[in-house]
């Protein structure tokens, strides 16, 4: 009995410790930045599938790119309409990246017909229209940066699959290079297991030594660092209030594909 005393207490130290470096590093960030293309400031495309994603998911790389005076562009692919809260969940997302500091005219959201009809779990995104989609913001707003979800899509939505997917074969693909002449950035957020998921602030630790590894600087994580900045916009999609929504992690990797 006494050792189970002894690990619960243990586990509650550590808690207690990660907890409170995360809150340091909110205050003053360390980061391991050795790649160069987040160093320079740059025109960046954040492709997410549905209103909310940019809350649930990005907002410690959206905070770290505007406090750096990137130009983030945002590029929703869907206005969220599985459950008929579609207008109402696009006026969350604008809400929401106003409080995160993107201008409400640097958000598009897509409203395709044939993406509207195929909204929602188990249903699969055409990745050439997103394809072309995305081309298409890419030469407009003359972006060099992507970032959006990696193969697994964080919680294994289909639909977020579908934008790695749409986003990685519009990058690789011939045409981009001979319309643009010039590479562009993708950075993905890794998906962590369901033990890592949940384990809170106790999961800073393996994110920093994962990141630091790889001394090329291809995976970075980054520490949330206006977290007041990103429960505001996550409460702007009240329609999407459910516990899970709450469930916010302060680090997030990214890795530069």
């Amino acid at each position: 009995m006494a050792w189970l005393v002894m690990i619960a207490s243990l586990i509650l130290v550590t808690w207690i410790v990660s907890l409170f470096t995360i809150l340091i590093l909110s205050f003053f960030p360390f980061t391991n930045l050795r790649a160069a293309p987040l160093r320079k400031r740059n025109n960046v495309l954040l492709v997410i599938a549905h209103p909310d994603d940019e809350s649930m998911f990005f907002t410690p790389t959206i905070n770290f790119l505007t406090s750096r005076r990137h130009n983030v562009q945002v590029l929703c692919l869907s206005i969220g309409d599985a459950d008929g809260k579609g207008n109402i969940r696009k006026k969350e997302l604008f809400q929401a990246c106003v409080a995160l500091k993107v201008p409400m005219q640097q958000v598009k959201i897509v409203n395709h017909p044939d993406l509207q009809v195929l909204d929602g779990f188990g249903k699969v995104w055409n990745h050439s229209l997103l394809a072309n989609i995305i081309e298409e913001q890419i030469t407009s707003h003359c972006i060099n940066m992507i970032i959006t979800f990696d193969n697994y899509g964080v919680s294994g939505h289909c639909n977020h699959r579908d934008v790695h997917y749409g986003s990685f074969s519009h990058v690789s693909s011939k045409l981009l290079y001979d319309t643009l002449q010039k590479d562009i950035d993708v950075w993905e957020l890794v998906s962590t297991n369901i033990l890592r998921k949940y384990s809170g602030p106790i999961d800073i630790w393996l994110t920093m030594i994962w990141a630091m590894l790889h001394s090329s600087g291809t995976i970075q994580y980054l520490v949330n660092e206006h977290p007041r900045r990103s429960y505001c916009a996550m409460a702007q999609h009240a329609s999407q209030w459910v516990c899970q929504s709450m469930n916010f992690v302060n680090e997030k990797g990214d890795r530069d594909e």
